[in-house]
């Protein structure tokens, strides 16, 4: 006598009383829907304010508004020391992750809580510390005057305080992507004869580059509009260390608030093009990776 093994049951896709499948979340239209209603709440309407705010102003206004000479020398030190800082931050940040991930040593936990530092600590509270690091009187300061490097209230102290907000940025996205990767491929280059240098070139930096990438345009998107912790170290002297959103932050204590507007214009769509930019690049870098 021969006995037939009984069949598994099949797998029943949950459905609901109409016969839909069951999902746990809403629908997609209703999911699209709430995404583009919050989406033009709390980013589009506030965005587009800004643009009918300038439509007040005729067109010689609004060139005057932001061709200025004060106002292009802010924004030189403002994007050019945020992608300074954030391009820094791409090179330090880069390694303070791969240290974190690829070793083990004392006082690590301490140190992958300071990598955070800058997200809990006030901005206001960061300008005040460096400014009191690198003034003239302090810690740091005082030993760089004497071989001729002034930090505190020049350009300078503005780089420096974009990179000490911006270094999280890269830090934590770059971390998940090197816990991530597979070493067997490090191992088999190495197997193959490529040296150290061979295996992070052709390896391990294909790797982590799109999110170089992406901590790079979030530390430049941060330090471009950064307020607080620039402040009190950039000295806020007109040509020289003056950044454009206190030149906004001025214009609107002086109730012109379509010139405010017309400079925070620039600056969005400046910030825009870098990122959009950034984003093409990632994408591109993405698709031949696939390749």
């Amino acid at each position: 006598m021969s006995f037939a093994t009984p069949a598994a049951p099949a797998t029943s896709v949950p459905r609901t009383a109409q016969g839909a499948p069951f999902r746990v979340m809403p629908g997609f239209n209703l999911s699209l829907g709430f995404t583009i209603l919050y989406l033009a709440l709390i980013v589009l309407i506030p965005l587009s304010a800004i643009f009918l705010k300038t439509f007040t102003m005729t067109w010689e206004g609004f060139w005057s508004a932001i061709t200025s000479d004060r106002v292009l020398a802010s924004y030189r030190l403002s994007f050019g020391a945020a992608l300074i800082g954030a391009a820094i931050n791409v090179v330090f940040g880069g390694i303070v992750a791969w240290v974190l991930v690829r070793y083990k040593f004392p006082g690590k936990r301490l140190i992958d809580a300071l990598v955070d530092l800058p997200f809990a600590l006030p901005t206001a509270v960061a300008g005040i510390t460096l400014t009191a690091l690198y003034s003239t009187n302090g810690w740091f300061g005082h030993y760089l005057e004497k071989v001729g490097i002034k930090v505190a209230f020049t350009p300078l102290g503005v780089i420096i305080a974009l990179t000490f907000i911006g270094l999280p940025f890269v830090v934590r996205t770059v971390q998940p992507v090197l816990e991530d990767a597979e070493r067997e491929l490090e191992e088999a280059a190495a197997s193959l004869g490529a040296n150290s240098l061979q295996t992070f070139v052709r390896v391990i930096f294909p790797t982590i580059f799109p999110s170089l990438l992406t901590g790079f345009a979030l530390a430049f998107a941060r330090a471009t509009g950064e307020y607080g912790s620039v402040i009190f170290i950039a000295g806020n002297m007109p040509m020289v260390s003056e950044i454009t959103p206190l030149f906004i932050i001025t214009k609107l204590e002086q109730y012109d608030y379509a010139g405010a507007t017309a400079i925070a214009v620039v600056m969005l769509l400046v910030s825009f093009v870098m990122l959009l930019s950034i984003n093409l690049l990632q994408a591109w870098s993405r698709g031949k990776a696939r390749k």
